[in-house]
């Protein structure tokens, strides 16, 4: 296991004034990242952005009705194990870890069983487990604003749109990180794949995925007529250079939101260009929340990296997580007490009652960034709003309008699959009426 990374523990003191006695008065968040491995070009502006909302909500607000926010970041190289042993160790932290956001589908594999018998809440903001969104079956997971469910049915409308409406006849190839992560999209894509009439052609590239020579000679030989590229790190221009040395047009790949980001694109420049991702929120947009981010935190020189990651699609995806979490606290504090610490199971309820709408969003500084989201008892995900950006050879520019993923067969696939996790862990679903 490597050592702690960057270990911060933060609280008035960030605002200029005397320390809080002890950690117990603090709301504990804790941080997993990885700044190493395969996936730590997206894993570090990700990490970034999730430290500096925190900051932002300690120095900008004063924390949560007066409670401030403390956090310790431990590192995961997105190996499940170090994720592990790094929940085991943070989640009693204080007076409870409020939630966490494991930053890997692995580790929400290998933790949501503790989780649920250690009462507390996993979030998990466009990845892990798709069916999590069942609340009555998986009470403390919460893949909050879409699962890779939603997102696979957001480039197959997408690509409909384009084909007239129609998907029959065509060839999809899907080139996916050979791990749970990649895995996941599968089982909607092969029941779409059914119902319309679409040829799909999986295609796994092994980890880390630096060499996908053989992967895309594939693709010049089968001649898909689209690729979905499930990829995240050091795989994403791996698999772009690729493409363009064999001759599939940019412009025919659409990445999950994971390998949309900037400094997946930025080196290629104009060999990229043409390339889709689709996004969990508005790629092109910033908004009062970096502006604020920069004159109370990077201004003072607090920041956690960069000042010219502000606004860039990880390090914002990264304050989003974070600002969700935040409300899920806030939201907690409405029923249990203002000006309390919460508990994880408090905290869980405020996760399940989340109502961030357009207003809310808007006084948060999140207004042009992302739709409203509500969750429920029954729906631990929300609306799943997504739409596709594409790279311009100098930036990225926002190609569709928001879509919400059809209802079926993802409604569907969810209630099978939740079913079946149930009886398989001997779960008796809770009733949300």
């Amino acid at each position: 296991m490597p050592s702690l990374i960057r270990p911060i523990l933060f609280a008035a003191a960030l605002a200029g004034l005397a320390p809080l006695p002890s950690l117990a008065q603090e709301q504990f968040v804790p941080l997993l990242v990885y700044r190493t491995g395969q996936f730590a070009p997206l894993g570090i502006p990700w990490g970034d952005g999730k430290q500096d909302y925190l900051k932002l909500v300690n120095a900008r607000d004063g924390g949560v009705n007066g409670v401030k926010l403390a956090f310790e970041e431990c590192e995961t190289a997105y190996d499940a194990a170090k994720g592990v042993e790094c929940y085991e160790r943070l989640k009693t932290k204080g007076s409870g870890a409020s939630a966490f956001d494991t930053q890997s589908t692995g580790i929400t594999f290998a933790v949501t069983e503790k989780a649920t018998a250690d009462k507390i809440p996993v979030i998990t903001p466009g990845y892990g487990l798709s069916q999590s969104a069942d609340g009555s079956v998986f009470e403390w997971n919460f893949p909050l604003l879409g699962t890779y469910w939603t997102a696979a049915d957001v480039m197959l409308q997408d690509i409909a749109k384009k084909e007239g409406g129609s998907l029959k006849g065509k060839k999809i190839a899907l080139v996916y990180h050979d791990s749970p992560y990649g895995k996941e999209p599968i089982p909607l894509l092969q029941r779409r794949a059914e119902a319309e009439g679409f040829q799909l052609i999986p295609l796994p590239v092994t980890p880390p995925g630096v060499e996908q020579k053989s992967t895309w000679l594939q693709i010049r030989q089968q001649r898909p007529d689209y690729v979905l590229f499930w990829s995240a790190g050091v795989m994403t221009p791996a698999g772009i250079r690729e493409a363009q040395a064999t001759g599939f047009p940019r412009e025919k790949i659409y990445a999950i939101w994971w390998a949309g980001s900037d400094h997946d694109v930025k080196d290629l420049g104009a060999s990229a260009k043409g390339y889709n991702a689709v996004t969990l929120h508005n790629s092109a947009a910033t908004d009062k929340v970096h502006a604020d981010l920069k004159k109370l935190v990077y201004d003072k020189g607090q920041g956690s990296g960069a000042p010219t990651d502000i606004g860039t699609l990880a390090h914002t995806r990264g304050m989003m997580i974070s600002m969700l979490i935040v409300e899920g606290i806030r939201t907690a504090q409405d029923k249990f007490g203002k000006g309390k610490v919460m508990t994880p199971e408090q905290v869980r309820w405020g996760l399940e009652n989340l109502n961030l709408t357009a207003d809310r969003l808007k006084a948060l500084g999140f207004g042009e960034i992302m739709r409203p989201v509500q969750t429920s008892c029954s729906n631990h995900m929300g609306n799943g709003w997504a739409r596709v950006a594409q790279w311009d050879g100098a930036k990225w520019q926002v190609k569709s309008d928001w879509y919400q993923p059809a209802k079926q067969p993802i409604d569907d696939l969810v209630k099978e699959f939740a079913a079946k996790y149930a009886k398989d862990k001997n779960i008796k679903p809770r009733s949300c009426s």
